[in-house]
């Protein structure tokens, strides 16, 4: 790896609030460009909440306070870049497959639109690339007009991820995308995100520790809010400097 490489993120000092209870504490972490970061730790111990953060997600719910700051590739996203802008930079990937009820073809082109292109040979040639980039072209090619919601929740979940990529994003949150699948879609969309970083940031919250240190580069550990440790995957799982990440890895708790 290059040194001095610049973050895609830099997270600073950021703490949230969902009205009097701190969800998030002093979160400090530069996530790399073409690696995948997976965050790990218990239920309800910040994960999802501080990766909605990441595209201002929270920003929905009522009652939320946020200080600190998240710079993407240097600027600020709460400052100095606009929401829509950063959702088409940052997609998102859900835990549970949401196809919107419509066409496979409608459901990739679906971003695209909304951006303003409407020629068709050019929508079509998004959505072919999507769904190759997906690895699911060869499997829905010849019915691209069926129901999106009619095809299995493997395949819905790499529909959903094609839809991300058609807008061209840099960055893909993944919020436990495999946690609803069988153990064969599972690999599959575990070799499709290595696959991915290549050309995008991955960033992915899992429950499955496996998972995290199968496909990740990085690896950090929330507990309660905070991020107990942060490192590279390989050392964190054969050799956490902090005795409650080796708690949770080892099963003593979680």
């Amino acid at each position: 790896m290059e040194v001095n490489k610049k973050p895609k993120f830099e997270v600073n000092n950021l703490n949230l609030f969902y009205g009097d209870f701190q969800a998030l504490k002093n979160i400090n972490m530069n996530i790399s460009s073409n690696e995948i970061t997976a965050f790990i730790g218990p239920s309800g111990c910040g994960k999802s909440t501080f990766l909605k953060t990441i595209n201002r997600m929270n920003d929905l719910v009522p009652g939320v306070r946020i200080d600190g700051s998240i710079k993407l590739d240097g600027l600020d996203i709460y400052s100095d870049i606009d929401v829509i802008k950063l959702r088409q930079r940052v997609g998102m990937v859900f835990q549970q497959p949401n196809p919107f009820p419509m066409s496979i073809y409608d459901n990739v082109a679906y971003g695209p639109r909304i951006h303003g292109i409407k020629k068709k040979s050019v929508l079509d040639e998004i959505v072919e690339k999507s769904l190759r980039q997906a690895a699911i072209w060869d499997e829905v090619k010849d019915r691209l007009k069926r129901n999106a919601i009619g095809v299995s929740g493997g395949q819905q979940q790499r529909i959903c991820i094609a839809r991300a990529l058609a807008v061209q994003p840099e960055v893909i949150l993944m919020d436990e995308p495999t946690s609803a699948l069988d153990p064969i879609s599972t690999q599959k969309i575990e070799d499709l995100a290595v696959e991915l970083k290549k050309d995008y940031t991955i960033i992915m919250v899992t429950h499955n520790m496996q998972q995290a240190s199968r496909i990740s580069d990085k690896t950090a550990f929330f507990l309660s809010g905070e991020v107990i440790e942060f490192g590279e995957t390989g050392q964190i799982f054969s050799n956490p400097r902090d005795k409650k990440t080796e708690n949770y890895i080892t099963g003593r708790f979680g």
